[in-house]
């Protein structure tokens, strides 16, 4: 199983830059896709990024995923520049055997979630 805890949500002026963190504990971590997907209110999931893929290319430029590595204990980030209007959403991290069901925001593993909301 794989636990996966977020952080660094906020609100934030159009523009400006947010970090976010996902604490990551499991076993076998090293067999998971690995990123993040966001959710605004009424519309479907939407992938953001994975740690095999990068960023996507609705984001591509502005945001950029990395990873810190350390035994079974991992921190996921996703550094967001340049945030607009319509980045905000309630932000996910997740874990899958699968890439494709991080892109569709439909991981078996995520967190809680954190909001982040960019205002004009």
């Amino acid at each position: 199983a794989v636990r996966l805890v977020e952080s660094g949500g906020g609100s934030v002026p159009s523009g400006g830059s947010l970090t976010l963190s996902c604490a990551v504990s499991g076993t076998r971590l090293g067999d998971y896709y690995m990123g993040w997907f966001r959710q605004a209110p009424g519309k479907e999931p939407e992938g953001v990024a994975t740690d095999e893929s990068g960023a996507a290319d609705s984001v591509k430029g502005r945001f950029t995923i990395s990873e810190d590595k350390r035994d079974n204990k991992w921190t996921l980030y996703l550094q967001m520049n340049n945030l607009k209007l319509e980045d905000t959403a309630m932000y996910y991290c997740g874990a899958d055997l699968r890439e494709s069901k991080l892109w569709n925001g439909h991981p078996d593993y995520r967190g809680q979630g954190t909001q982040v909301t960019v205002s004009s």
